[in-house]
């Protein structure tokens, strides 16, 4: 009898790279984790081993890569703190390329962003596109994959726009608030990438759900989701940014950056491709009402602490 292939998952305690690893356990697959925190409580317990990424340590990170088949790979940075940079990033995603290649890795499933650009001034955009460009280089066989923004009961974004809902009774939206964005369910994502990674073609595969908001019909339709009263309203980015650093120090975390109101407003977080996400927001949200927002969601907690 052949024994069940091994898969690398990069942050499998975390938040996309935990729904990966259910669906590759469910499907019989043996599971490994690389990641910068191997000593948090594993969810898994015994059925997912877990690795520190050493990516200062490159025979190391090929020891841990050794055997797999596939690799998934989540790693990236939201923004720049203390001495984590979009830079080091960048090449400890580099470091784990070449290690993938030298492990004898088949093939290699990377997340990366909707609408990245070599020439886009937004450090996010840019570093996902120079790393899309590597890995195409690399002569690895790849599946991109391009989420916009991923929701579910873990997830940053939608979970604290109700938590501010839920806490005070105004909500702040940068500019004009027609921006668009195309949110698609975590659970459909991790699909999508493992399907991806079943496959052999090299392939670039846009991860967004099925129903296209403005970030105004998006706030609405949270606060009339959860019940809530706070009055909306229209400022600069400039304040909203300064409000968001100081709500940042009431919950000791980063809630926005000037980068992630660029990447909004300018529209890069929805797809010119039909959706491949089949979970509506809408109604996830009505599944979901007394549950989103009840809990703060720390980015900084989440990687940092």
């Amino acid at each position: 009898m052949n024994r069940a292939q091994l898969s690398i998952v990069t942050g499998a305690f975390g938040y996309t790279g935990k729904y990966i690893t259910r669906r590759l356990l469910e499907m019989g697959e043996r599971v490994k984790t690389i990641t910068g925190h191997p000593n948090r409580p594993n969810p898994f317990g015994g059925e997912v081993s877990a690795a520190s990424f050493n990516f200062d340590k490159p025979a190391e990170l090929v020891k841990s890569l050794e055997g797999a088949a596939t690799l998934y790979n989540t790693y990236w940075i939201r923004f720049t703190y203390k001495r984590v940079t979009f830079d080091q990033a960048i090449q400890n995603t580099l470091t784990l390329f070449k290690a993938a290649r030298e492990a004898g890795v088949q093939r290699v499933v990377h997340f990366s962003i909707t609408n990245p650009s070599e020439d886009s001034p937004l450090p996010y955009f840019r570093g996902k596109a120079i790393l899309e460009k590597a890995l195409i280089d690399s002569g690895l066989s790849y599946a991109i994959i391009r989420p916009a923004v991923i929701f579910g009961l873990e997830d940053i974004l939608i979970n604290n726009i109700a938590w501010f809902l839920r806490k005070f009774p105004i909500l702040t939206v940068p500019g004009s608030g027609k921006y668009q964005l195309q949110p698609v369910y975590v659970e459909d994502v991790a699909d999508i990438a493992v399907s991806a990674g079943h496959r052999n073609k090299n392939s670039i595969i846009d991860a967004v759900g099925p129903e296209t908001y403005s970030y105004n019909d998006l706030v609405k339709l949270i606060a009339e989701t959860i019940g809530s009263t706070a009055r909306i309203i229209h400022v600069p980015p400039r304040l909203a940014l300064a409000l968001a650093k100081v709500l940042g120090f009431i919950v000791r975390d980063m809630v926005l950056t000037r980068e992630e109101v660029d990447g909004l407003m300018q529209g890069l977080l929805v797809s010119r491709d039909p959706p491949t996400g089949k979970t509506y927001l809408s109604q996830w949200l009505k599944q979901n009402a007394d549950i989103i927002g009840r809990q703060y969601a720390s980015e900084v907690d989440r990687h940092y602490r």
